[in-house]
């Protein structure tokens, strides 16, 4: 060992092996992205007698992890991936600068300390790296000098462990994909499927066809020698799809060799030249990325013979998911894929195909914990959905946190599982995850031109404007106006998102300050209603022939779209466990009778003699969001309230009912208007907004509005209805006035049994904290009520 020399055993010649066939002179020269960047550097330097500092990657792309018996997230046995193989690295000089650049790049604060002599076990595999020296600064171990790849004197006795900080860093919070990876260096950025067959023309959504790959912003056709169905699989996902489907490849042979044989055809010449192909692509089949697989451009430097001796352009077919399939398409995959997806689902994403994971266990919805979290897992979550692979793996809740159980955490799937139920992973309870560590993901979806098909003009920035749309109008596509009669935020939500926008922050009816495009004026689409998960507004209901009850300009629909909104959840549990009776007496009820928070009857009462019952309750509504929830209106527009002595700044925030089995609503709160606030905030952030003296109202992200059950119409009043059971419901944001990235968990309800003297509540819950069928359960018990 000689710990005072810094990569002089760096200084070797290595020859790199490639599966299949090659010819030895080929394998001197061959150009791989895994190969180090600067391979002839060091034999240079040495000529000129100078030591060269040796660096395992010159991009930041090294892949990291903790692993070892019983440790924690924050610690472990380090471990690095190069050429698709997990190795260590070798305690020989490490120490703490060494311990705090991996532990930033694996996403903590900084390093407490290291371990020493495999103290979390010895490893297997190779011993990556040797005599690392970081000077500290470095944002990633790739940066730092190191023997080189493979060369060490060590055994896994030796491997190095660390212990960092548990607290994440705020910045941290996502494992892309590197699509400016390749060989050597070079750009190899996306790939695309050239149809051939007329039928693969005339389909909207090309599934099959040439590979062909951008490779330094030229586009190259990928020679077919050496493919395999673990390329087409990486292929396919990168393009959308989740998996790929065998090709009938003597067919395009006839069609290729036909090409061959006429002595004018331009694929011909094209063929003749190295700069037209990729000579050899050797994936695994679990890469989010072809740039992460080995992948040789062209023959060996200075070779004369062509990059595709004999062969053609290599041919793909993917399947498409059920959600971007034709209606025509074959049934049985669809129901085996619903069934798949039904077990996973994404939540609060601004995009199609992006969002939160939450997993259903025991009947129930919950979350995914972000240690051990990756792009492989990710892309098995995608792909389970219908999706192709994951581009990004999102960590520490980027994507709004949940209220409910964390079913998972340190998921760790090879990348061929079916669903992620399949993935080795433990407990989300076992390690201490919290809701900030919920994890997300972003997935590789179909092109399907839809963003080409709307666009947004006169706005004062690209993320507003009057909406245009391009539409079929007597066999021509035209562009026009949408009118703005019952345009609204679900409308607006699938307009941003077509555009790529994210949210839509407002649905705008009057557009008197936005000018349209000249010659785009015309309403050429109008009654549109969407349910808000549609891909397009094309998709929308929409009227046949336009009807629109004012002409276009100043009254035609507009957006204005945002990359983050709100999310308002109902702590289902605090209603459960405050929920009781009150017989209070009228003469204590004249403000909230003003304020319009009893039943009708109570107008018919003697006041002040008498009392009213009330099902009284604490709500807590969280904002789990990316963006502060704010009233609609400027305080122009807030109203005081005399009685309680603030303003009001929303005139209806949540709706309070009673209603039987069949959903006949027998009572409701009435509660007209409310005062947003930050009631409490977790630990160390602080309240933005309080009513008291006029101030700003909202709900900051993290933070929660609490309505205690002893004020004033927090409550049902049930003075006229008999006993029985019946489902006790809330509703926030009911009118969908305020944008909020997931609308699906405003409802919350609960059984509610009234006796006449007393009252339970039980099973309260979200509305979509449950699996379907739970939901369809109770609703079949509704009906059955109806039956005579």
């Amino acid at each position: 060992k000689r710990p005072e020399v810094r990569g002089g055993r760096g200084d070797h010649c290595h020859i790199y092996s490639f599966p299949g066939a090659l010819t030895p002179a080929a394998l001197e020269v061959t150009t791989m992205w895994s190969l180090p960047a600067a391979f002839p550097l060091p034999l240079l330097l040495l000529m000129l007698g100078q030591s060269p500092p040796s660096r395992p990657q010159s991009l930041s792309t090294m892949k990291l992890r903790l692993v070892g018996p019983g440790s924690r997230p924050e610690e472990g046995r380090l471990e690095v991936l190069h050429q698709g193989q997990w190795g260590t690295v070798c305690d020989d000089d490490f120490a703490l600068q060494e311990a705090t650049v991996a532990c930033r790049q694996l996403g903590f604060e900084a390093a407490l300390t290291w371990a020493h002599s495999a103290k979390y076990g010895p490893g297997e595999g190779p011993i990556w790296l040797d005599n690392v020296h970081c000077v500290g600064t470095e944002s990633s171990l790739d940066q730092c000098r190191s023997n080189g790849w493979g060369v060490s004197d060590c055994s896994h006795s030796e491997d190095v462990g660390v212990v960092c900080h548990p607290q994440r860093q705020r910045g941290y919070l996502s494992e892309r994909v590197s699509n400016a990876l390749g060989p050597q260096g070079r750009r190899l950025e996306e790939v695309r499927l050239k149809p051939i067959l007329a039928s693969a023309k005339r389909q909207s959504l090309v599934t099959e066809g040439a590979v062909e790959v951008k490779y330094e912003g030229h586009w190259r056709q990928v020679c077919d020698q050496g493919w395999t169905r673990n390329n087409s699989r990486v292929v396919c996902g990168m393009l959308g799809f989740p998996s790929e489907a065998p090709v009938v490849s003597h067919y395009y042979r006839k069609v290729w060799n036909s090409k061959m044989k006429d002595p004018k055809s331009r694929l011909k010449s094209l063929t003749k030249k190295n700069s037209f192909w990729i000579h050899r692509v050797n994936c695994l089949g679990t890469e989010p990325h072809m740039a992460n697989c080995q992948v040789q451009v062209a023959p060996a430097q200075g070779k004369l013979r062509p990059a595709c001796p004999g062969g053609m352009h290599a041919v793909v077919s993917c399947v498409a998911g059920p959600r971007f399939r034709p209606l025509k398409a074959k049934p049985g995959h669809k129901e085996s894929w619903a069934e798949q997806e039904t077990r996973v689902r994404l939540r609060s994403g601004a995009q199609v195909g992006e969002g939160r994971v939450e997993v259903l266990m025991n009947r129930q919805w919950g979350t995914v914990c972000d240690h051990g979290w990756n792009l492989i897992s990710a892309s098995v979550v995608c792909r389970q959905l219908g999706f192709g692979s994951a581009r990004e793996a999102l960590f520490g809740a980027q994507l709004g946190q949940a209220l409910g159980p964390i079913h998972l955490s340190e998921v760790r799937c090879g990348g061929y599982e079916r669903t992620l139920s399949d993935c080795p992973s433990l407990e989300g309870s076992q390690n201490g995850c919290q809701h900030d560590n919920d994890a997300a993901v972003r997935c590789n979806i179909p092109n399907l031109g839809f963003q080409d098909q709307v666009r947004l003009a006169g706005g004062r920035s690209p993320e507003e404007g009057v909406v245009e749309v391009q539409v079929d109008v007597n066999g021509v596509q035209r562009w026009g106006a949408v009118c703005s009669d019952h345009w609204g935020l679900n409308e607006a939500m699938v307009a941003c998102r077509q555009l790529g926008l994210g949210f839509a922050n407002h649905a705008v009816k009057d557009t008197w300050y936005w000018q349209g495009t000249p010659g785009a004026g015309e309403v050429v689409m109008s009654g549109v209603h969407c349910s808000g998960t549609e891909l397009a507004l094309q998709q929308c209901q929409r009227h046949g022939p336009v009807h629109c009850s004012h002409s276009a300009g100043h009254f035609s629909a507009g957006v204005s779209c945002t990359d983050s909104a709100a999310d308002l959840v109902l702590n289902a549990q605090l209603v459960q466990e405050t929920a009781y009776l009150e017989d209070r007496p009228l003469s204590q009820l004249y403000c909230a009778h003003e304020e319009n928070c009893l039943s009708q009857s109570a107008d018919r009462m003697d006041w002040p003699y008498g009392h009213r019952r009330l099902l009284r309750f604490s709500s807590q509504i969280h904002n789990l969001g990316r963006a502060d929830f704010r009233p609609k209106t400027g305080r122009h527009s807030w109203i005081w309230h005399q009685c309680h002595r603030h303003y009001h700044s929303i005139e209806v925030f949540t709706h309070y009912d009673l209603l039987t089995l069949n959903g006949s609503k027998v009572a409701e709160g009435h509660k007209a208007s409310f005062c947003l606030e930050d009631t409490n905030c977790p630990k160390g952030m602080q309240r933005r907004y309080a009513c008291a003296n006029f101030g700003e109202q909202g709900v900051t992200v993290g933070c929660w509005d609490t309505y205690r059950h002893d004020i004033d119409c927090q409550w049902v009043d049930i003075t006229d209805v008999g006993p029985g059971d019946y489902i006790f419901q809330v509703v926030v944001n009911p009118k969908l006035e305020v944008a909020e990235s997931d609308f699906s968990n405003n409802v919350m309800r609960c059984r509610c049994k009234y006796d006449g003297q007393r009252v339970w509540l039980h099973d309260c819950h979200t509305g979509d904290s449950y699996r379907a069928n739970t939901e369809l359960s109770l609703e079949q018990e509704r009906l059955r009520n109806n039956l005579i």
